[in-house]
């Protein structure tokens, strides 16, 4: 524990105008510095570096790209590989854990050791690997790298320790799977095939053990030749050759016959006692055509014969369709009998596989599912009903159902929250499932003692809301909200529903909840922002709409209307916008050469609109269009319950809404709101000779140097050095790569509208981008985005810079960043991006013509807002892309009544701080350190009925920094952070106590002030991969740990932090990767995992009956160790493969040993329980034997009494 003592220094006592902006309040990285104070803050630090380990914890969603299944018949447990790797192991609800091969390569196969709790991969760079699964995390065991040969099929017997491996060059290799070597024992495919077969049979797409005899291996080549080899003898029974393409093969469980599928569409059925050709030849989805001739099909890619006791065998296969049916979706098709029923997906079908009775192979299989793996998809179809339903998924695997497009994560939520949210959620569920129970319900998962309330909310491309309960490391969806029934389906006669057919004009950018009083705002990629109340009834509403003009040029002089009331401050001559409050006329009213003007992008639903229960929609804003130009997106938003107000800005400036009076209280420029505070001292700027769009990322620019500067910072330049960023065009794809690069999610090249000349003699107009198309696209969300950053150190920062520009989606000027007239100057540019104080150049001059200074966050709170306050009062705080910090005080009235009626009034700006890049994030410290929140109102219905004796009234929780007062006087603390700083300002002095360079090469794109350990801590998230948390209010580095480089636009998209030391991001557009970084966390892991092992006695194996086993050969006599070991088979060719042995670092290390120390935990439970029972039988033996001796005393006293009694005396 650290004790912070910061006193009085005489007359050393700088000015908040020394502080701000001067050396002197700046550090090198890593080195907090600190300034006097006016009164003494008497602060004890309880965090301390031990406190922080960073670990990942758990992976929702559905695995991306998948590429294998497994599926274990005893333990029910499924395994998917991945195209990159990774392996998920799924069991009951609860039991899901996630591995990942270092390599990256992809998983070809997976098998079971099946009751064993092993699971080998093989993966694309020719490497077998072993994985424990008897631990909570799993660890490769071995791993055995292919040197010449590529690995194409694997296949392992039940009960067998001997892995047969088919290859591209058509050999078969045996491996052992105890030591992981290699055998001697190799089955050439020279010898596999007749010496007088002239061509090479192609790869092995298929091996199997007969049923009927375990020594007979039957191998499938791809070019149609299928050969059974005897193993003990070593040559082949015999040889097929068809003329087609062989993709799978499956056996009778009698071994007597076998089907393939093949690539012409066909099923061919072989018989054992005539392998000359196939007894039965089908096409299941060929019919045949007028002139008499079969209609082609595709390939069947797999299929799989199942007997029943009760019924007629089960053909499972995939594809097979005809060719002229085009636009058919992937199908699924069961043959059963004379029934055929085809079963279309959404998705390509990945494999698919039936779930069966028995895990052995010589026995009736008795399938009761099908696995089916899609491409973004499992589903688990029911077999035992006529109707095949599927079975209702556990697992929240539909997290991508459409693309995420951003994510909040909120920890230790009011515990009412989530019954509530399901409840509702709980109604509007389909139906049509199996009412059977899941049949994958493998391991075991028991809820730990160290949860709490957790939501994870998630925004989608197409406008939807999800809620999710993430309580105790699992994924539950609670509800849904769809924000697009808000608006009006655009009409096909308008003009421009052709450009939004394959656009998400609804796409959610951002929200904003407040868990307590249940108020809900979604900001759209349209620059429109929904108000949600939440009501457990439902209601006739009509939405109400505000329209705000909120676009500015620096030639436009706009004056507010007479007519209206703009209660805003403003100052005399400032640039003010007119708010609009009527509904604007329809987009698509006017034409489309016509310039639009003060239309929004979207049309709300203008009549009364019956909504169920849930959240529902109380208010619309839309910013508008101004002179032909679109909207710029909205890039701030916080909104506070307690006073009834919501704030939002974007690159043109601010506005504040009153939302439970629906009017618009402020509305003006960014630059407006300084008055006569500009820190920057702007000059008056002159109109442009050509006008032009200053809200787009490229610009056409009169100049060299605005060029230059253009080629310096807009990411989608490709004339940089070091880089090259390409926008993907595919409107359909979830991933689409250009050149291997991606861009931003909420980026295009011309964000707000395409650069315009004038008309007429000055050049024609460019075509424009169509009304309201936002700049969004379904190829471009969260999930989806990738970005290639350079490593080197001045090339890096700047794409890193562009990236940064991209992920807020303008054109912002940011207080690091310096264009010079000299094109790629980038040592010069270096180094004035390390001075933090500059002198006036003709950079500045070129800020106020070429870019915008944006609104990056907002934050509503009581506070200080000036120095001379007494009392804190209702402040807005706004942070910049400057680095400036701006205090608006607000007076609002407490009483409700007079809160209705009484217009909220907005003072000039009071502070202005400063700090190093573009702010980030702003938290308020009492002075003893603790965390402030934000005042709220308790949830109240205000569709529930009226009770006269309860009359609905505001409860407000107010969290004042003036209740500290009795500790050490007034004030608060307040912490803030930009993407380069953090500094802690006491208020209401406005002096800068503590100032931290977070880094230097890179920048921050992630903070919060976050509640950990009873204390609090500010949490980073860098560019540059790395994740920091600092002390509070010291800024005292606690932990930095390089956790992954970012190359991937998504992760900053959607990193963001909760409390108690959690985090989460979309590690791919399909899965939800969290972490923690608390050292608590990381030690309960293992107890909140779930077990993916079980102990479960195999199943015994049927009595075949005298006949069967005396006429179905001697299968079980057969002996593999005799025939595959190397006392028989000799040694392998050491270049074939090579072992490789199991993790070796800290962290396999660390996993055995948890695994280990668990094992001995219940081995010492075990035996407690053991010696406990074994107690308790000597006292009953003991009892026994009490019993026993006092029934042989009376035997032998009644035995005595009747010794000498004759029989008739009885």
């Amino acid at each position: 524990m650290k004790k912070f003592r910061k006193v009085l220094d005489g007359l050393t006592t700088s000015s908040p105008g020394g502080t701000i902006g001067s050396p002197a309040c700046g550090s090198t990285a890593g080195t907090p510095t600190a300034a006097p104070t006016p009164k003494e803050i008497d602060v004890q630090e309880t965090l301390v570096s031990e406190n922080f380990q960073l670990c990942k914890t758990v992976r929702h969603g559905f695995p991306y790209q998948p590429t294998a299944l497994a599926f274990d018949p005893v333990q029910k447990i499924l395994a998917i590989g991945s195209r990159s790797g990774g392996v998920r192991i799924l069991g009951r609800p609860g039991v899901d854990c996630f591995c990942q091969h270092e390599s990256g390569s992809a998983v070809l196969q997976l098998q079971f050791l099946i009751n064993e709790g092993a699971l080998v991969t093989a993966c694309a760079d020719d490497t077998l690997h072993l994985w424990n699964l008897r631990q909570r995390r799993p660890a490769i065991l071995h791993s055995l790298k292919f040197n010449r040969e590529r690995i194409t099929f694997c296949h392992l017997p039940f009960q067998s320790k001997w892995l047969y491996v088919g290859t591209e060059r058509g050999n078969t290799h045996i491996v052992n799977i105890e030591s992981f070597i290699l055998s001697g024992y190799v089955i050439m495919w020279n010898k596999a095939i007749e010496l007088s077969t002239k061509t090479h049979p192609g790869p092995v797409v298929h091996l199997s053990d007969s049923p009927k005899d375990e020594g007979k291996l039957l191998i499938g080549f791809e070019s149609g030749t299928i050969v059974q080899w005897d193993l003990r003898g070593k040559k082949a029974d015999f040889r097929i050759y068809y003329d087609e393409a062989i993709h799978s093969v499956s056996w009778h469980h009698e071994g007597k016959q076998f089907m393939c599928s093949h690539s012409d569409g066909s099923l061919t059925m072989w018989n054992l006692r005539n392998t000359s050709k196939p007894f039965q030849v089908t096409f299941p989805h060929g019919k045949i055509q007028k002139d008499g001739r079969k209609e082609s099909c595709k390939p069947i890619l797999k299929v799989e014969y199942k007997t029943s006791r009760n019924s007629e065998p089960f053909v499972i296969f995939s594809g097979g369709l005809s060719y002229d049916k085009a636009g058919r979706r992937p199908t699924l098709t069961i043959m059963h009998g004379k029934a055929i029923t085809v079963l279309e997906m959404d998705h390509p079908i990945v494999e698919f596989m039936a779930l069966c009775e028995t895990p052995y192979n010589n026995e009736v299989q008795e399938p009761y599912a099908v696995v089916v793996l899609l491409e973004k998809d499992l589903i688990v179809v029911d077999l035992t009903q006529s109707n095949f339903p599927v079975f209702e998924n556990p697992y929240p695997m539909d997290i991508h159902e459409s693309p995420v497009t951003c994510t909040a994560y909120f920890a230790d939520c009011p515990p009412d929250i989530i019954p509530i949210l399901y409840s509702i959620g709980a109604k509007h569920k389909k139906t049509g499932y199996s009412q059977k129970e899941w049949p994958i319900s493998g391991g075991t998962w028991t809820l730990g003692s160290h949860t709490y309330p957790e939501i994870i909310i998630t925004g989608h491309a197409d406008g939807s809301i999800k809620f999710w309960d993430a309580s105790a490391i699992t994924l539950q969806m609670l509800y849904k909200l769809k924000t697009s029934k808000v608006f009006e389906k655009p009409k096909p006669g308008e003009g421009r529903a052709a450009e939004l057919a394959e656009e998400d004009p609804f796409a959610v950018q951002m929200v904003s909840w407040c868990p307590q009083s249940r108020v809900f705002c979604v900001v759209g990629i349209s620059a429109h922002i929904i108000l949600y109340r939440f009501s457990k009834y439902d209601a006739n509403t009509q939405i109400v709409s505000l329209d705000v003009r909120l676009q500015f040029e620096s030639e436009d002089v706009i004056t507010p209307s007479e007519n209206e009331n703009n209660p805003c401050y403003s100052e005399p001559g400032s640039h003010s916008p007119q708010p609009h409050h009527q509904h604007a006329a329809s987009p698509g009213s006017g034409t489309s050469d016509s310039i639009k003007d003060s239309i929004p992008c979207l049309k709300v639903k203008d009549r009364v609109v019956r909504v169920p229960p849930g959240y529902q929609a109380e208010l619309v804003i839309q910013l508008l269009w101004v002179d032909g130009e679109p909207p710029q997106q909205i890039t701030s938003l916080d909104i506070n319950s307690a006073y009834g107000l919501l704030a939002f800005g974007n690159c043109n400036g601010l506005a504040v809404v009153d939302y439970l009076q629906k009017t618009i209280l402020l509305c003006m420029s960014t630059l407006d709101l300084y008055g006569a505070a500009d820190p920057y001292q702007r000059l008056t700027r002159s109109p442009r000779r050509n006008r032009q769009s200053t809200s787009g990322l490229t610009e056409l620019s009169d100049n060299q140097q605005s060029i230059d500067m253009e080629r310096s910072k807009s990411p989608t330049s490709v004339k940089g050095p070091g880089r090259k960023l390409s926008l993907p065009t595919d409107l359909k794809t979830d991933l689409d790569h250009v050149n291997g690069h991606c861009t931003s999610p909420t980026s295009q090249p011309f964000s707000a509208g395409k650069p315009r000349v004038p008309m007429g003699h000055e050049g024609p107009r460019l075509t424009r981008r169509g009304p309201g198309r936002p700049p969004f696209r379904k190829a471009q969300s969260a999930a989806c985005m990738e970005i290639s950053l350079p490593v080197s150190h001045t090339e890096g920062y700047a794409s890193r810079r562009a990236m940064l520009q991209q992920f807020h989606g303008v054109t912002m000027y940011s207080h690091d960043e310096h264009h010079t007239t000299t094109p790629y100057c980038w040592s010069e540019r270096e180094s004035r991006e390390n001075s933090f104080s500059r002198s006036r150049s003709s950079s500045v001059s070129s800020i106020d013509r070429d870019t915008k200074e944006a609104i990056t966050t907002l934050q509503f709170g009581e506070s200080y807002a000036r120095k001379n306050d007494t009392l804190p009062t209702p402040c807005l705080w706004v942070g910049t892309s400057l680095g400036v910090v701006l205090v608006i005080p607000m007076s609002i009235a407490t009483d409700q009544e007079e809160r209705m009626e009484e217009p909220v009034t907005i003072g000039p700006s009071g502070a202005v701080l400063m700090l190093k890049g573009s702010v980030l994030h702003f938290g308020f410290l009492d002075c003893m350190g603790a965390l402030i929140q934000s005042p709220y109102e308790v949830w109240r219905d205000l569709n529930a009925p009226e009770d006269p004796d309860r009359p609905r009234r505001r409860k407000l929780v107010h969290f004042s920094p003036f209740s500290s007062q009795d500790a050490c006087g007034e004030g608060h603390l307040a912490v803030l952070c930009s993407e380069r700083q953090a500094k802690v300002f006491l208020m209401p002095s406005q002096l800068c106590l503590f100032v931290h360079n977070i880094t230097e090469s890179s920048f921050v794109l992630r903070a919060d002030v976050v509640p950990v350990y009873n204390s609090v801590c500010l949490a980073c998230f860098c560019a540059n991969g790395h994740i920091m948390t600092l002390s509070l209010p010291s800024l005292r580095p606690l932990m930095d740990v390089n956790y992954m480089p970012l190359t991937d636009m998504r992760i900053a998209r959607t990193f963001c932090f909760a409390n108690g030391g959690q985090a989460l991001y979309l590690s791919s557009p399909t899965e939800i990767q969290r972490i923690t970084y608390s050292q608590e966390m990381c030690d309960n892991l293992q107890e909140m995992l779930g077990e993916l092992f079980t102990p479960i006695e195999t199943p015994e194996a049927q009595n075949r009956g005298f006949l069967k086993g005396f006429f179905g050969g001697n299968s079980h006599n057969f002996d593999r160790e005799e025939l595959f070991g190397e006392a028989a088979a000799g040694k392998a060719s050491r270049s074939l493969a090579q072992h490789i042995p199991g993790q070796a670092g800290m962290e396999g290390m660390k996993v055995a040993a948890s695994g280990a120390v668990g094992e001995l935990a219940r081995a010492r439970i075990a035996l407690d329980e053991r010696g406990q029972r074994l107690g308790e039988l000597e006292d009953r033996t003991a009892v026994m034997m009490t019993s026993a001796e006092t029934f042989s005393k009376h035997a032998h006293e009644l035995m005595l009494k009747c010794k000498d009694k004759k029989w008739y005396q009885f």
